[in-house]
């Protein structure tokens, strides 16, 4: 969702409703008291998500804290922080752009907020999440960092065409804390939807340790095997945290088959 960075950099400035306007000051400090999490005015000034973009710019903040930014205000009992996080589980758990119903039922978004929700999602799409052509493992990286921060595993897989343009970036699975399982079923059936020549795919590691397990080398031998059946190139294999990553590619681990590849285009 880091095109989300790109339409809240052209946002016009408007001042953070984070809460109701008619709330009282005592309101304000009984609901954050008790409320599991604080809104964005309790914290001090120059860590509010939107001091922080202002100041140190999009790519500083949690996709967390660009949605609170895009939804600007919360409910009477549920302030922006945790509308955001609900809404980002949400997000998490499709592949597709929810139908605006199904983002307007969640308490606090209203038609409007999902309206809005809904449009930046379709816009950044169209505009920047497809057609981005693969040439190196910071190519990937740029595309899945945002996966880093989370505390679960996700495991994603990008589909791609044969120019390694991307045509499509979807999470195949969200696993335990520390480990995901893998098959190659859930792998390979949207990509072949897609028509896609090549795939890669990418999980991050919640320990920020990006070096690969057993289960890890044994998942990418599978998926190598799969990938050989189903004639579709497995391009690479990256384990990330949000400064560093692992590429199977890069580091040689992939099967000696994986080197004859063309690499007629950049790094590949």
């Amino acid at each position: 969702m880091r095109f989300l960075e790109v339409f809240l950099t052209f946002a016009p400035y408007r001042g953070m409703e984070y809460y109701y306007k008619n709330k009282s000051a005592h309101s304000e400090v009984r609901d954050q008291k008790n409320s599991p999490s604080p809104g964005p005015l309790s914290l001090p000034k120059e860590k509010r998500p939107r001091e922080r973009m202002i100041r140190c710019g999009p790519l500083s903040l949690s996709d967390e804290e660009l949605l609170s930014i895009i939804l600007v205000s919360g409910v009477r009992g549920k302030n922006v922080t945790i509308l955001a996080r609900e809404l980002l589980e949400r997000l998490d758990r499709d592949n597709e752009i929810p139908p605006l119903k199904e983002l307007s039922r969640l308490t606090g978004m209203g038609e409007s907020k999902a309206c809005t929700v809904a449009a930046m999602l379709e816009f950044g799409r169209r505009k920047w999440a497809s057609g981005q052509r693969i040439r190196r493992p910071e190519d990937i990286h740029k595309l899945v960092r945002h996966h880093a921060d989370r505390r679960q595993e996700r495991f994603l897989c990008l589909s791609l065409n044969g120019a390694h343009e991307v045509l499509a970036v979807r999470i195949v699975t969200i696993g335990l804390v520390n480990r995901t399982i893998v098959h190659p079923r859930e792998v390979f059936a949207e990509p072949i939807q897609d028509r896609a020549s090549a795939i890669v795919v990418a999980h991050n590691h919640p320990s920020g340790n990006v070096h690969p397990s057993g289960e890890d080398n044994e998942i990418t031998r599978r998926l190598w095997s799969a990938a050989g059946i189903l004639g579709l190139n497995l391009l690479d294999h990256l384990i990330f945290s949000e400064d560093l990553f692992y590429s199977y590619r890069q580091e040689g681990a992939l099967e000696a088959e994986a080197m004859t590849l063309d690499k007629s285009i950049g790094f590949y």
